[in-house]
């Protein structure tokens, strides 16, 4: 079994994989996301709790096929596959690659077990140490899909906090995945009865803005062209929006007002009895979250999050607000260094907004902030070539874009371009909300 690290990410903000230690990047990489299963049984690895999540074990395979798929199989001569029909069983998505196993019947996987997923783990690992030493590895063209391999396992280790977040919640016991170290000094993540400082907001004047990724360092193809914007002149506020404000929206009937929705949201709304944010519970007239570590006291002034982009639009909408668009959200996070509640803190958890400070905060590491922007391509966008031109631009259609990233996000995620996106309704996600304003 290949070595487990400790539970932290490893690669500092915005930077890339520098090319000469690729090799130990890929093994740092590769030991966080085993950390993330340390502890876990194999019955936690591989329950599906829903057809948008998947199981851990199959993660574990997943971020293995494609390493092994996409540069083991046609760039290291003599390379075997552990098992021709890990081919077809962990595809997610690649048409091009050939049959897939039907994405929600993952968790009907019980063979391989556990065990056997890491002994594949540990099969690629050997063979990539191989493959690094090999005249392939010295490819620029390799080494940018080797790169990218290891991004988008990064994206999987949060999908692992994620969806393991879901599947544990619909235990009733409410376990956690990590517990609280009782000799630590780190405070809970919700806990307290404090209340957040009104809404301070930031003006933003009309003019023409750069948007996308440089290209410098490591992007993902829908981070670019980098091109211009025009922005009008708006406002933005400068937290996100806490328990105790989206509560209020509760208590003022935000769930049975239907000129607060949209349709399709309301027809949702009263389809699944939405009536309060994912995991947010009463018990014993208490209300309570269920986070990571378990289910945890109400905090009014912590963010609140594992809202759909239809709660977020209702709710600004309630508040006489808009969500900002996903150029207005980058002009604003330009200028503003990486920093937040990143999982390395060991927080699970967004945490209320700091009182000090200039300018918007939380805009990194707390929780994704939905956006107004549809999910597309930038103007002159156009697919990587080859089989892994379908990681992005395939999905451009019914999604909104995200930003910022969440207190589950690697670091190295971290910046004012990257773009994630989910459908409207999408809630196991620690998605949250920041309000705009026109000027």
């Amino acid at each position: 079994m290949p070595r487990l690290q400790s539970f932290r990410w490893d690669v500092p903000a915005g930077a890339p994989f520098p090319a000469p230690d690729l090799a130990d990047t890929y093994l740092s990489v590769r030991s966080v996301t085993e950390s993330l299963a340390r502890g876990l049984s194999a019955e936690d690895c591989a329950i599906q709790s829903m057809p948008d999540a998947s199981p851990v074990k199959w993660h574990l395979a997943h971020t293995t096929w494609f390493f092994e798929t996409f540069l083991l199989e046609p760039h290291l001569p003599g390379h075997r596959p552990y098992h021709p029909q890990f081919r077809v069983l962990f595809n997610s998505y690649y048409n091009a690659v050939g049959d897939r196993h039907p994405r929600p019947e993952r968790g009907l996987l019980s063979r391989p077990s556990l065990a056997e997923v890491l002994a594949y783990r540990g099969h690629v690992d050997a063979a990539m140490e191989r493959f690094f030493a090999s005249p392939a590895a010295a490819r620029a063209e390799l080494r940018a899909l080797a790169e990218l391999g290891l991004n988008h396992e990064q994206q999987h280790q949060e999908l692992i906090l994620t969806d393991l977040k879901h599947m544990l919640s619909r235990n009733p016991l409410f376990p956690a995945f990590r517990e609280r170290d009782p000799a630590s000094r780190e405070q809970p993540a919700i806990a307290g009865n404090a209340s957040s400082p009104a809404i301070r907001w930031h003006r933003y004047p009309e003019g023409i803005r750069q948007a996308g990724a440089l290209g410098r360092e490591f992007c993902f193809d829908n981070e670019q062209p980098r091109h211009r914007v025009f922005l009008a002149e708006f406002d933005l506020a400068d937290r996100l929006i806490t328990h105790g404000e989206f509560r209020r929206f509760i208590e003022d009937r935000g769930y049975s007002r239907p000129e607060l929705w949209l349709s399709e949201g309301w027809d949702i709304v009263r389809a699944q009895g939405w009536s309060a944010p994912l995991y947010w519970h009463e018990r014993n007239a208490r209300r309570n979250v269920f986070t990571l570590r378990g289910l945890e006291e109400f905090d009014p002034a912590g963010p609140v999050c594992h809202v759909s982009w239809f709660e977020a639009d209702a709710y600004a909408r309630w508040a006489g607000a808009r969500l900002p668009t996903e150029f207005e959200w980058e002009c604003a996070a330009a200028d503003q260094e990486v920093s937040g509640n990143f999982l390395d803190s060991g927080a699970l958890h967004p945490s209320a907004a700091p009182q000090d400070g200039e300018g918007p905060r939380q805009l990194f590491g707390d929780a994704w902030e939905w956006t107004s922007s549809s999910y597309g391509p930038y103007p002159g966008y156009r697919p990587s070539p080859g089989t892994v031109g379908e990681y992005n631009g395939k999905f451009m259609s019914n999604q909104y874009v995200l930003r910022g990233g969440s207190c589950a996000t690697p670091q190295s995620h971290m910046r004012a371009s990257y773009r994630n996106f989910f459908p409207a309704s999408a809630r196991w996600q620690f998605s949250g909300i920041r309000l705009a304003r026109d000027a």
